[in-house]
């Protein structure tokens, strides 16, 4: 199937002003993937470079073959996205114009069945993006506490059924490893009362969404990488992001409204300008897909889209 870009010229619209205010401009491409969105830059503004960031070695390859043809223009590191400094000022920037992030599991992560991510399709349970480190999901499901994984459901999956699912994944384990997605999605399933499963789609995508977020330390990720970004930016830079769960969302959208409200004091008639914000919401909310992005690309059905502009130093 051929691969679709999110948002990609909604995405392209609001990194343009900053792009087109500077002559030197650099915009990070926090979590590169296939490389659609970078490659969409790169080709409308020929002044521009691009550092593409991803975890996953074998998207990093992918993309950077694509992306080969732009030369000098393109740069790639093999990091987890709350490096964005440290990657960032290792290709000797210490400002840039602009910061993309797409949060969540790519859509070829998901599409390849050996890594573990889909409960449709039996694999190993694995779930890294970096294959070549970290925890796996068969270690949390196989050896962690039940408390632990109580908890890991609850507040990575809003799971209501996380005590039920726990205890037959305990009983399930004592007797044999539960190494496979598809053995865990159907425990998962029977551990799910019948009249909930009817709705809601697959009863298993809160269990695995919330393996997935513990075994990448998704949420850490995004809460120590969005602060850095802010920092990155030089003045009139925007960082970009695209949320595709409530939890995800939730930390967006907390960061960017403390960097975009004043810390004057309430009862003063005016701003004081030690105190005024330094970054501006440039949507002030968030943004969906348009209903035809929906039908053309299914991927784009949950994404919530929000930016923020650097105002003040």
């Amino acid at each position: 199937m051929k691969h679709i870009s999110v948002l990609r010229d909604r995405c392209i619209d609001l990194l343009s002003p900053a792009i087109e205010a500077q002559s030197n401009p650099v915009v990070v491409d926090a979590t590169l993937g296939f490389g659609g969105h970078s490659e969409a830059l790169l080709m409308k503004f020929p002044h521009l470079t691009v550092i593409g960031i991803d975890r996953d070695q074998s998207a990093l390859t992918l993309a950077s073959e694509r992306l080969k043809h732009f030369g000098d223009r393109f740069k790639s590191a093999h990091a987890v996205f709350d490096d964005i400094t440290e990657v960032a000022t290792s290709f000797g920037y210490h400002q840039i114009t602009g910061a993309l992030f797409d949060l969540g599991v790519s859509s070829m992560q998901l599409d390849e069945n050996d890594r573990g991510f889909s409960y449709s399709q039996d694999a190993r349970l694995d779930m890294r993006m970096d294959t070549s480190t970290g925890i796996t999901a068969y270690e949390i499901v196989n050896h962690y506490e039940p408390g632990a994984l109580v908890k890991i459901l609850r507040n990575f999956g809003e799971e209501k059924f996380a005590t039920r699912i726990v205890e037959n994944i305990v009983k399930a384990r004592a007797i044999a490893p539960l190494d496979s997605t598809i053995m865990l999605a159907t425990l998962v399933k029977e551990s799910i009362p019948a009249a909930t499963r009817r709705t809601g789609g697959n009863p298993a995508k809160r269990t695995f969404q919330a393996l997935r977020i513990a075994v990448n330390d998704e949420l850490g990720a995004i809460s120590r990488a969005l602060p850095q970004a802010l920092d990155l930016l030089q003045m009139g830079g925007r960082v970009v992001v695209m949320s595709f769960q409530s939890l995800e969302d939730k930390i967006v959208k907390e960061i960017f409204v403390e960097a975009s409200t004043s810390k004057s004091p309430r009862n003063l008639p005016m701003d004081l300008p030690e105190f005024a914000a330094k970054f501006s919401l440039v949507i002030k909310a968030s943004e969906k897909a348009s209903e035809q992005e929906q039908i053309e690309n299914p991927r784009s059905s949950s994404v919530r889209l929000r930016a923020i502009e650097k105002v003040a130093a």
